[in-house]
């Protein structure tokens, strides 16, 4: 028989296990050690033992068979959790075991979980900013809701009255060959700007920080050269530390696109990814990943412009409470 409790502090070894066993696509990559787990959800000043609900089987000596986990957004400052906005951020079954029973067992549970403490929109596939948990384990470079490359979560969290809310496209440039992003502005663009590489980029709010936790991003910025504290465009690169096992390349992801907004529309942003595909590639990565929601055409075109493929998309989902 089938129970269901909270979290207990014994449980990570058991709960690696169950990630192996169910996350095998591309969007995630195995946990060799529960120390993962430690790093990117239990060290979170948020965590709440209840809101990870372990499903186990009683007539096999109390063995782990499946877990959900469920957190809060935050607020429009980014500077403290929303409760009324409810996130189901991950959900794994062991195969063989009645996956689909169970995990719909998991999800109500989550829900209850949710609303019991006043969430009004309840969101199943974490993307940013309303991604308490999910960063660093699974979706790559940033949280993009639950992946295309996982063939089960859509008819699963649509047949438990969870409705498509938006999308996230995922792009990936292989960096093993030689690299060639044609503009012809960018020979004007160099002799005005230059690229220069912050190695620790400033975290801009709570929020970032809870999110990306132990992450040592690197931040590029493009400068005017007349006056270096003029920054043009900047933009966040980490190293996808466990997705290289999966890809067989090590990888780095790009977050956080930005360009003044009166410089828009003049290839600054293209060049930016431009150098900061070179220099990857001169640090031997052998896979830049970036992401772009569908609903912003501009960052769709940069990842296009910028010969990057299309390799998955995410999709995230909302419930009425």
């Amino acid at each position: 028989m089938i129970a269901f409790r909270r979290f207990r502090n014994t449980d990570p070894p058991a709960l690696a296990d169950v990630w192996n066993e169910s996350h095998t696509a591309r969007g995630s990559f195995p946990l060799r050690t529960p120390a993962l787990l430690e790093r990117w959800v239990f060290s979170k000043p948020y965590f709440d033992h209840d809101g990870l609900i372990v499903a186990y089987d009683e007539a096999d000596n109390n063995r782990i068979v499946g877990y959900a986990l469920a957190g809060f957004g935050p607020n429009e400052e980014l500077s403290a959790l929303d409760y009324s906005h409810g996130v189901i951020c991950s959900v794994a079954v062991r195969p063989g075991v009645g996956r689909k029973r169970i995990g719909a067992d998991l999800v109500r549970k989550c829900e209850e979980y949710l609303t019991k403490r006043g969430a009004t929109t309840l969101r199943a596939g974490p993307v940013w900013p309303y991604c308490p948990f999910g960063f660093g384990l699974y979706g790559g470079t940033n949280c993009p809701g639950f992946l295309a490359s996982d063939p089960g979560a859509d008819p699963f969290f649509r047949s438990l009255g969870y409705e498509p809310a938006g999308t996230t496209l995922v792009f990936q440039k292989k960096l093993d060959s030689p690299l060639s992003i044609p503009d012809a502005r960018f020979s004007m663009l160099r002799k005005r700007y230059e690229t220069q590489v912050m190695r620790a980029a400033g975290v801009p709010s709570w929020w970032h920080e809870c999110v990306w936790g132990t992450l040592d991003p690197v931040e590029f910025r493009v400068v005017d050269k007349l006056a270096s504290n003029f920054i043009a465009a900047r933009a966040i690169v980490w190293e996808l530390e466990g997705y290289g096992w999966r890809w067989g390349f090590p990888s780095a992801g790009i977050l956080d696109v930005q360009v003044r907004q009166d410089l828009r529309k003049q290839g600054i942003a293209k060049l930016l990814v431009s150098q900061i595909l070179r220099f990857l590639q001169d640090q031997f990565f052998g896979i830049c990943e970036f992401h772009a929601p569908a609903d912003q055409p501009a960052l769709v075109g940069l990842c296009r412009s910028s010969t990057l493929e299309h390799v998955d998309t995410g999709t995230t989902y909302l419930k009425k409470v």
